[in-house]
């Protein structure tokens, strides 16, 4: 009877246990399954959230007023920055910087003394700016360009000359030869310039060139004046006058450093500011050329391109035909010289071989005595 008490007291707890962690189990799956419930809430709000973000920035616009309160300045006008609500003018003063390091000591103990004294005469304050830029040598290319044209048409019109001169037989060998060391002259120099423009155009690809562009600048705030008394076109020509005279006195003390200056215009205070805010642009997309790019070729009442290219192509022809029809018909008169010369030569050998060997005796007459030399 105690055996079978005591077994069914085990059962009985062992019975209560597995009760217990039942109902433990339950309680941990439904917590597990509410966590879920929660996360997969989290997750779609914060998906929700994100779709109404993108919606709001596809719809946000971006207006002039939004771009230009970005900028410091309102606009540019009579060589002076003008800044928010007329509140500040500026102007600026580039400055062209000096090899202080190639001077000897007196010229940079001059320079020195310049530039204290510079500062000392400042009464007002200024700013110092300076620019980093990529050399364009887009300019030069051209310049040099149009200096080769000049060179070929100078060596085209001194090429008919010698061929005029020379079939005029008017004129010595003399002569003939001045001015054919001048054809050979003018030659070299149009080969010269070709060999600079190839090497300035292999150039312009390196885009490691830097150079730096030196700037003062002054400021002008209206507040000093009693802006009730004026209007705006009036506080405007009295910053400019300020302005103007600062400057002036500035480039005045700069000159005794040997640094000389100049108060940028309007154009070149665009270029400034154009390279600032587009300093990885500046190269592809050039202010001078966006100006002068003449926009109005754009319209349909603009040529052709096909026509343009067309018409390039036909002076281009012209020029490069000219230029080797003179150069073919100056050599071919310079071969014609030296056959006929060999010519003349060929069929005076024979009177030649026998002025030389004339010659030859006479010199050696002392040798051979007078009798031989006369009977020779």
């Amino acid at each position: 009877m105690n055996n079978v008490g005591m077994l069914s007291a085990i059962l009985a707890f062992m019975i209560i246990v597995l009760i217990v962690l039942l109902t433990i189990f339950v309680m941990l799956k439904f917590k597990e399954k509410k966590n879920k419930k929660v996360t997969t809430k989290e997750i779609n709000k914060i998906s929700d959230n994100k779709k109404r973000k993108n919606s709001n920035e596809k719809t946000k616009e971006y207006t002039k007023e939004s771009v230009f309160s970005f900028l410091e300045f309102d606009r540019i006008e009579d060589n002076m920055i003008i800044k928010k609500e007329k509140k500040n003018y500026l102007m600026v003063i580039e400055c062209q910087g000096i090899n202080y390091d190639l001077m000897s000591g007196i010229e940079k103990t001059s320079v020195e003394q310049g530039f204290l004294q510079f500062l000392n005469t400042l009464r007002h304050p200024i700013q110092i700016y300076i620019q980093t830029r990529t050399v364009n040598l887009g300019s030069s290319i051209v310049s040099y360009k149009n200096k080769i044209k000049e060179i070929q048409s100078r060596l085209s019109k001194t090429e008919m000359e010698y061929r005029q001169k020379e079939n005029s037989k008017k004129y010595s060998e003399e002569e003939l030869k001045k001015y054919y060391l001048e054809v050979v002259k003018q030659r070299n120099l149009y080969e010269y310039g070709l060999d600079i423009i190839k090497n300035t155009e292999q150039m312009s690809f390196n885009r490691n060139i830097l150079t730096k562009q030196y700037y003062i600048i002054i400021s002008y705030y209206p507040e000093d004046l009693d802006s009730k008394d004026f209007d705006k076109e009036e506080i405007k020509s009295i910053a400019f006058s300020e302005l103007y005279t600062k400057s002036q006195s500035i480039i005045s003390a700069l000159y005794v450093c040997g640094v000389n200056g100049k108060i940028l215009n309007s154009t070149e205070l665009t270029e400034l500011l154009y390279n600032a805010y587009n300093r990885d642009e500046t190269d592809i997309y050039d202010l001078n050329k966006m100006l002068n790019a003449g926009y109005e070729d754009l319209y349909s009442t603009a040529p052709d391109v096909f026509d343009k290219k067309i018409k390039a192509l036909d002076k281009k022809i012209e020029e490069e035909a000219l230029r080797k029809a003179n150069s073919a018909i100056f050599m071919a008169a310079e071969e014609n010289e030296k056959a006929k010369e060999a010519k003349e030569k060929e069929r005076d050998l024979d009177k030649l071989i026998s002025d030389m060997a004339k010659i030859i005796i006479d010199e050696n007459e002392d040798y051979f005595g007078d009798e031989v030399t006369r009977k020779s």
